[in-house]
């Protein structure tokens, strides 16, 4: 359960006025989500509303919002248990099997005598004793999903058995290069343009896709005590910051590294750069209490928080890729270390969130940009937790709630808050 009592180390960047504003905000993105979660919506889009409507009740209490997010969970409940989905954290049923574990002891009452999730957890037991492991890896659609919602589990029947199992399959698919050890994704894992580009695959250096956040994951498999995960997890780091590029590119670390082209410079975002892999090396410093790595990690940090917008390649709000999301990870990284900086950063990419709202138009003000063909692209209504309204809501909830976001487990950063906190 999200902890906002006494004990919470986490502290709102925004009060007074700026705080009411943000709040208001997040009630108009529910008041406009709420014609959207009638009949016909998917298993995901009930996933991403639920979640977001229990953590608005946590800042604006006796409202509503908490039984809109219980009605919606088990709408997607229901939804996995007549459709077929993908084993996936993302798209599939382990994902509403971790908002189910999440949900515990807070939306649901947690009675050790009637678990729901047992038998998705033997299931995914099963599914991750294939082996070879002939699926991808990542978070969105892969292994470290799976690992996700294994730690969610934690110590209930399956959890455990399952997260180890995620990193067996780790090491299995794991490539031991000279710098380390990595995970290549295959052409056949990426669309059609990537794939063309990269036909022997590349290594991914996103959080949602690549490395870094495989590094997350195994940092925190082995502060769970999986005790494979470690020695993985060391030789991962080393392959990733070898993989720095030169002073004076666009960014430090480019978004692939692949033997067919070389990788491009990337903008500031949670999904591929610099900020989302600084917050990933982060925690897993915190995870170990290995200080070079945390020393790494805020000196990149450092530098992106000083990048000039006109190179951040920021065009909408969303968590994944958008204003919002820089302004929850940069809060994230200041609850952890104390330093202003990153509370400076985190303001300013608050700041921006609202500037790129236009009322009258999209969810609440809040559209995403969807890129076409030929540099073309469009401005769309998106009602999901990474590209839309229900992520930009969570963020601003963030920023002036004393509850902790443990939500944001899902996106890979969930870096204790209070300086020298370990996982």
């Amino acid at each position: 359960m999200p902890d906002g009592g006494p004990a919470s180390a986490w502290r709102p960047i925004l009060q007074g006025p700026q705080a009411e504003v943000v709040l208001t905000a997040a009630e108009e993105i529910a008041a406009a989500l709420l014609p959207l979660t009638t009949a016909g919506a998917s298993h995901s889009e009930l996933f991403d509303w639920s979640l977001f409507f229990a953590y608005l009740d946590h800042a604006v209490p006796g409202r509503g919002h908490l039984d809109r997010a219980t009605e919606l969970l088990e709408r997607a409940v229901g939804e996995i248990g007549s459709t077929f989905t993908r084993p996936s954290l993302y798209a599939g049923f382990p994902g509403v099997a971790w908002l189910v574990e999440h949900f515990k002891g807070w939306v649901l009452e947690d009675e050790e005598e009637d678990d729901p999730g047992e038998e998705i957890a033997a299931s995914l037991r099963d599914f991750l004793g294939r082996s070879p492991w002939l699926a991808g890896h990542d978070l969105i659609s892969g292994l470290v999903g799976l690992g996700v919602y294994a730690l969610e589990r934690g110590s209930r029947p399956g959890g455990r058995e399952c997260l180890e199992r995620v990193v067996a399959r780790l090491g299995e698919t794991a490539e031991r290069l000279p710098e380390g050890a990595a995970w290549r994704t295959l052409a056949w894992m990426m669309a059609p343009e990537a794939a063309k580009l990269s036909p022997r695959g590349h290594f991914d250096l996103g959080v949602a896709h690549g490395v870094p956040g495989v590094i997350s994951f195994l940092a925190q498999a082995s502060a769970a005590g999986a005790a494979e995960a470690r020695p993985l997890l060391g030789d991962a780091v080393s392959w990733l910051l070898a993989q720095k590029q030169p002073p004076g590119g666009r960014s430090i670390f480019p978004n692939v590294v692949s033997p067919d082209r070389p990788g491009a410079g990337t903008r500031i975002a949670w999904c591929y750069g610099d900020l989302g892999l600084a917050a990933a090396l982060l925690l897993a410093a915190r995870c170990t209490g290995e200080p070079a790595w945390e020393e790494e990690a805020l000196e990149i940090a450092r530098t992106v928080a000083r990048r000039a917008f006109e190179t951040s390649g920021v065009v909408d709000a969303g968590l994944c890729h958008g204003a919002a999301g820089n302004a929850h990870l940069f809060n994230r990284i200041f609850q952890a270390t104390g330093d202003p900086l990153f509370a400076v950063a985190a303001r300013f990419w608050l700041e921006h969130t609202f500037a790129l709202r236009r009322p009258g138009e999209g969810i609440a003000g809040y559209s995403a940009w969807a890129p076409g063909d030929g540099g073309n692209g469009l401005w769309e209504n998106d009602p999901s937790l990474l590209g839309g309204a229900p992520g930009i809501g969570l963020a601003l909830l963030a920023a002036v709630s004393p509850v902790e976001p443990a939500w944001d487990r899902l996106l890979l950063v969930p870096i204790p808050a209070g300086q020298g906190r370990r996982c």
